[in-house]
């Protein structure tokens, strides 16, 4: 076990010492029993950080302990970076959110949408309007995920956008699959983050991941996240597992080593990144768009990224098979609080702190009102499905997926000012 505390004293940063002291043995107690195989814990207020946890592994078959600066699959939370790359460019004039898409992705300027989700992929309408930058930015574009869809479009995501495609011909595939919803209709958890990335490269004219590590990663001093991990790092990276479903231990989930940058960087999904990269990007929304005197969103931005955007009536309807929006909404790229005495499904925060997480037990938040970042790494893969919030309640190595709330209400409860 390795708790580092920044801050010569935890009443600076507002929290209780022996509170916040309690935090690494009760996640301990994850790894011990075999539920994780470590993880990286942050918690940053007030300017500094509080505490850093560096617990477990991150090889369990060579033994290798698990470090600050070990390198984590962050999955989805590769979306706010993806966004916040398109309102930079917003900010440039170069888009508008009410910009149809299709004048930089021809291949997704005629749509027809399926007459019911779960139907006949030939059972189809045209789209009533064009897909637009805000469509993309927050979900309701129409376009799915296989694993969020049901019937036979599932299916032919998996058939039509395998492994290996340029962007190109993966756009082009994409716009030959049905949309789901029309566009603007409903909040649907999608391709659409990947489609915005593709965007911003088109817009941009440069592949995007020249653009995030030029624009975004090498002024935040972001050295470690990237779309691949180069030779020279691989032995920092910490391995994905899975619980087996008959034995209940831990198995690797393999990834490709690429000898270059891949030529599929994800904008959904992709990225690779450390605790502490993570935590500059994170303070860079928390601080409104500039860190360090390096600005890259305007604070009005900032502001409108993490406002909900959501109708009433949209934030009725389930997400991952539970009543997901019941005290929290969707902006530009991120979920933010809005009733937390509602809200169930993100963790603890006060109104308007804001996050989304990624697929591999990744989760981090920023909570304007408590002056904090928080930032909780793991490499669990847990299964994805259209109900997959719901099938989390049951099923092998539920400990895995207590740790996160544990560790949200533990840091809560030591705040003292």
């Amino acid at each position: 076990m390795n708790t580092q505390n920044d801050s010569l004293d935890s009443r600076a940063n507002g929290f209780a010492a022996k509170a916040l002291a309690a935090i690494p043995d009760e996640m301990q107690r994850f790894i011990d029993s075999g539920d994780l195989s470590g993880m990286v814990t942050v918690v940053w207020r007030r300017g500094a950080v509080a505490q850093v946890n560096v617990l477990g592994s991150r090889n369990l078959a060579e033994g290798l302990p698990m470090q600050r600066d070990t390198l984590f699959r962050i999955a989805s939370m590769t979306k706010p970076v993806t966004s916040v790359a398109a309102l930079m460019l917003l900010e440039e004039g170069r888009l508008a959110l009410t910009d149809p898409i299709k004048r930089w992705l021809p291949e997704l300027g005629d749509m027809r949408v399926l007459v019911e989700p779960g139907g006949p992929i030939d059972a189809t309408v045209a789209a009533a309007r064009a897909i637009t930058v805000d469509d993309l930015l927050t979900h309701r574009a129409g376009l799915a995920y296989a694993f969020t869809s049901v019937g036979p479009v599932a299916k032919l995501h998996e058939q039509k956008l395998p492994p290996g495609l340029t962007s190109d011909a993966w756009l082009a595939a994409l716009g030959t699959i049905p949309l789901s919803f029309q566009p603007g209709d409903r909040f649907h958890y999608s391709h659409a983050t990947d489609v915005l990335g593709f965007l911003v490269a088109r817009a941009a004219g440069m592949e995007l991941r020249d653009f995030l590590r030029t624009r975004i990663f090498e002024p935040l001093q972001m050295h470690d996240t990237d779309f691949w991990i180069p030779p020279d790092k691989r032995s920092r990276a910490a391995v994905v597992y899975r619980p087996d479903a008959q034995s209940g231990q831990l198995l690797a989930v393999p990834f490709p080593d690429h000898a270059a940058p891949p030529v599929f960087c994800s904008g959904g999904g992709g990225l690779i990144s450390t605790a502490d990269d993570y935590l500059r990007f994170a303070r860079l929304l928390l601080s409104e768009g500039s860190l360090d005197g390096v600005q890259l969103l305007r604070r009005d931005t900032v502001a409108m990224m993490t406002r909900n955007r959501l109708t009433d009536a949209q934030r009725q309807i389930p997400f991952m098979g539970i009543p997901f929006w019941a005290g929290q909404g969707f902006g530009l790229g991120v979920s933010v609080i809005t009733d937390p005495a509602k809200q169930a499904w993100m963790g603890l925060g006060s109104a308007g702190a804001f996050s989304w997480p990624g697929a591999f037990g990744t989760w981090w938040q920023a909570d304007p009102v408590h002056d904090m970042v928080l930032l909780y790494m793991v490499q669990n893969s847990m299964p994805l499905g259209p109900d997959m919030a719901s099938q989390l309640a049951t099923g092998q190595r539920l400990g895995a997926r207590m740790a996160l709330p544990l560790f949200q209400r533990l840091v809560h409860a030591a705040i003292e000012a």
